[in-house]
């Protein structure tokens, strides 16, 4: 019975000073310090490429020394998110949050399974604001402009040429809305926030090289079409007078909005510059429109710098399109417009033909206003 007990505490301090052993060898193995060597970009080709800050959105890898444990790493006050896949002794992939911070330290944080912390230096570049486009160019004063783009933060000042200012209506990352002040001048517009500045490449009611206009009306047909004074029900004039097509347009049916020759339209036919005609992929064509029907069917033939007079080789505006009676603004690349004509513009002093032409397959029950075709840069010049 003695010899049972001494044989039982023998296999007891055994089975203890076992699991004292490996208990020891499991915390010195993860109580080894982490550490942070430097931080680069993923790419293979380009492991070489040391980074002290990255933009929001880029993927990195923090290089060190027993980082296996890491379970929460955050940029400025911006917790990023973790794939355990991505979690090694020697690195750790995450992507820099596209969230803006509410404190900006630039430091990035790792904290590890045991609660210790780990802090490196490290940037988060946070981009300037990013303007796409206006939904439309012409915005009276008092109303509500949208424009797109992306990284939109409060605080926000949008400013007009001329040094006017907007109240601000609502701001979201990549959508902006404002109303248009009293004195806000023709031009491009200036985004600024705590991270940037940005001028819009196009212009605030640009009457650049304005092709087809009604102001006034020049060319061969409809200038019954011309809407001079606005009533009840008709769309709100953005720029003097527009054009407004109504009614019953049978399929294949001919219906000019407007068109002439350069002899027709002197004050607007020489206004499409030589750069343009030159270098078409450095222009854009572009004008309003207000739908107070859906454009559904037929087809809208554009031409504008053409050489041969009634040529119907234009550009197809085909449907469909709806702006839910409000003024919007179209833009095409100039240089898709020239490549459908049937002979390529050349510079021409004397002027160009023009046309906007509404034929096509399909019924289509017509109400649609247009106004300011145009042709102007793609970039601010």
């Amino acid at each position: 019975m003695k010899l049972t007990k001494n044989i039982s505490l023998i296999l007891l301090m055994l089975a203890m000073t076992t699991f004292m052993f490996v208990s020891c060898k499991k915390d010195s193995s993860s109580g080894a310090t982490p550490v942070v060597n430097y931080i680069r970009i993923t790419s293979p080709a380009s492991s070489d490429s040391l980074l002290a800050g990255a933009g929001q959105g880029q993927l990195i890898a923090i290089v060190g020394d027993n980082l296996q444990n890491a379970r929460e790493v955050w940029f400025n006050n911006q917790q990023a998110r973790l794939t355990p896949t991505y979690i090694s002794k020697t690195s750790i992939l995450a992507s820099v949050p596209s969230n803006i911070p509410d404190s900006i330290t630039n430091t990035i944080t790792i904290i590890f399974k045991n609660g210790y912390r780990l802090e490196y230096p490290f940037e988060v570049q946070i981009s300037k604001p990013y303007i796409n486009s206006m939904v439309c160019e012409f915005v009276n004063e008092g109303n509500v402009a949208t424009v797109l783009g992306n990284y939109f933060y409060e605080p926000l000042t949008v400013t007009f040429t001329g040094g006017a200012t907007a109240e601000l209506v609502s701001v979201e990352d990549d959508q902006l809305q404002f109303k248009v002040p009293a004195n806000a001048q023709p031009g491009p517009i200036t985004i600024t926030t705590n991270f940037g500045e940005t001028k819009s490449d196009f212009w605030f009611r640009d009457t650049r090289n304005i092709f087809i206009g009604s102001d006034p009306f020049e060319g061969w047909n409809n200038a019954s079409l011309v809407v001079t004074n606005p009533g009840p029900g008709d769309p709100p004039k953005i720029n003097g007078n527009y054009f407004r097509i109504k009614g019953a347009i049978g399929a294949w049916s001919w219906n000019e909005l407007a068109d002439g020759d350069a002899g027709s339209m002197p004050s607007y036919s020489k206004n499409i510059p030589d750069d343009a005609i030159l270098h078409p992929e450095k222009y854009y064509l572009k004008f309003e429109i207000n739908t107070m029907k859906p454009y559904n069917n037929s087809m809208i033939t554009i031409n504008a710098g053409g050489q041969v007079v009634q040529d119907t080789k234009g550009y197809k505006w085909a449907p469909p399109y709806d702006s839910k009676g409000a003024w919007q603004t179209v833009v095409i690349p100039y240089d898709e417009v020239v490549a459908t004509y049937s002979v390529a513009p050349v510079v021409n002093p004397n002027g160009y033909w023009a046309m906007v032409l509404l034929q096509g397959p399909g019924d289509l029950d017509a109400d649609m206003s247009f106004d300011n075709f145009r042709v102007v840069p793609k970039i601010d010049q």
